[in-house]
């Protein structure tokens, strides 16, 4: 420990033009503190600052083959995930706030169409949120195309005037 503290600001020094950054530096410094405190006091050592050097030269291995593995894996990641549109990276997921928003009017949506006169309520379901044609579903109601027409024109426009920000 006495060679640790006495080498230290050394350490930090050799470390960072190994590899180019203070501040990744000092964490392996950090770490290199915990592996020789974890070292047994008993063992004679020959040559404490050679150890020293070693192990933080091994640290500083590792961190960097983490750090590769860690970018080869963030750019898989991205490449499986990105959209390209005309060459340029756009994100493919809306943002949290936007899914936020996109919720709260499907749920006024939602009350909306709960509030609709039952008649114009099943003829605004079939024909928009079940997929039927205006005459299929005029037949399914048993009145004709024209009433069919008028309730999803005024479900439509008191939907409108309800979910309207």
């Amino acid at each position: 420990m006495e060679a640790y503290f006495a080498k230290r600001a050394n350490l930090v020094l050799f470390l960072a033009s190994r590899t180019g950054s203070h501040a990744t530096a000092e964490d392996l410094v950090q770490e290199l503190y915990l592996k020789v405190a974890a070292l047994d006091p008993a063992q004679e050592m020959t040559s404490p600052s050679a150890l020293l050097y070693r192990m933080a030269i091994n640290l500083a291995h590792d961190s960097q083959r983490s750090q590769r593995r860690s970018e080869a894996r963030d750019t898989a990641w991205r490449q499986d995930v990105r959209t390209d549109l005309g060459g340029e990276e756009v994100a493919d997921e809306p943002s949290a706030e936007r899914v936020v928003i996109s919720r709260e009017r499907l749920s006024q949506l939602i009350a909306a169409i709960a509030e609709l006169p039952p008649q114009r309520q099943r003829a605004f379901r079939l024909y928009k949120l079940e997929g039927m044609t205006q005459a299929e579903a005029a037949r399914v109601m048993g009145i004709s195309v024209k009433a069919i027409e008028g309730h999803i024109s005024a479900a439509l426009k008191a939907l409108v005037v309800k979910i309207t920000p």
